[in-house]
């Protein structure tokens, strides 16, 4: 079966008066049909820049020096920014991390709703319109009706998170962006979101890139998970194998970094900083931080070498080249 999403060799730069940084370093991940897909790593390696490039949404100084992004077998880094516009919000939507921010403040709900309807099903405002109760009342809002007429600084947090939901969810995506859905709502919030954005997916067989710090999120929703560091895509697998047995030094700290329920003692740290990514170290971007780095690893990149099925991971420890 063909990848929904395939992301190959995908480099992203930023002209800063510092210099470039270098944000993605030749990133490869791909989504199938119906896939519930995380993307973790720390803040900084990627993760956002990897989606937001996807859709073509990198603005000055910011620019996408080269790979392919195939979309359902189209390479949208080829198209026309005005076919692009068809694709974002009706075939590829996305969820952000600041609901508040993301909903325009002087513009009532309703109308923004009906306003995504619109212009993803090419009818009048009057015609989407009718559609907003139905898309509020299917993202639990008890009072739809009311709630249209509010403004974003009306709702709560995760209310405000539920009209994004229903926004995005509204035109039947192929594919769903959630960064950071969560981030910003507490514990329990967190539950009931992550329930409905499952109960939704699983009525429009949508796929989903969760971007997340949250490996509780992780283990919980999805079927395969990549880990980001510095830019590169380190390791990719299923979400069983990355708890049970990450590969790449990177990941194996990472996951070495939280504790499972009924576990004590101190917990694991990885040593060192994040790296300048207008200086970033030469050969694998992780080697000065980790405990197993050679000669080889200074000098030359990883590349993907598969261990299993769909299981992939850049490190020398397991590449002789």
């Amino acid at each position: 079966m063909r990848d929904l999403l395939a992301v190959n060799n995908l480099r992203t730069n930023f002209y800063t008066y510092r210099g470039v940084v270098k944000a993605l370093n030749g990133v490869d991940l791909n989504i199938g049909p119906e896939e519930f897909f995380g993307l973790v790593g720390e803040t900084g390696c990627g993760k956002s820049v990897t989606a937001l490039s996807v859709l073509r949404l990198i603005e000055e100084p910011g620019r996408i020096e080269a790979g392919e992004v195939l979309f359902d077998g189209r390479d949208l880094l080829k198209l026309r920014e005005e076919e692009m516009e068809t694709i974002r919000g009706k075939d590829i939507s996305m969820i952000f991390q600041e609901p508040k921010t993301a909903l325009n403040p002087v513009l009532k709900v309703g109308f923004q709703i009906a306003e995504a309807i619109s212009k993803a099903y090419n009818m009048n405002l009057r015609e989407a319109s009718e559609k907003v109760e139905e898309v509020l009342r299917e993202v639990e809002m008890a009072d739809p009706s009311k709630v249209a007429e509010k403004y974003p600084h009306e709702l709560s947090g995760g209310m405000a998170q539920r009209v994004l939901i229903g926004m995005a969810l509204s035109t039947e995506p192929k594919l769903l962006i959630a960064d950071e859905p969560t981030s910003s709502l507490d514990v329990s919030v967190q539950a009931q979101i992550m329930r409905l954005i499952n109960t939704l997916l699983e009525k429009r067989k949508t796929s989903v890139l969760l971007i997340t710090h949250n490996l509780g999120l992780v283990a919980e929703n999805c079927s395969r998970v990549g880990v980001m560091y510095a830019g590169n895509l380190v390791e990719c697998a299923d979400v069983k194998t990355i708890f049970a047995d990450p590969a790449h030094p990177y990941a194996q700290g990472l996951l070495g970094a939280i504790k499972m329920r009924g576990e004590r003692g101190k917990l694991s740290t990885i040593k060192g900083l994040v790296p300048d990514l207008v200086n970033p170290p030469s050969g694998c971007r992780f080697h000065p931080r980790c405990q197993h780095a050679e000669k080889i690893c200074r000098e030359k990149q990883p590349r993907s070498v598969t261990l299993g099925s769909g299981h992939s991971v850049s490190c020398f420890l397991f590449d002789g080249a």
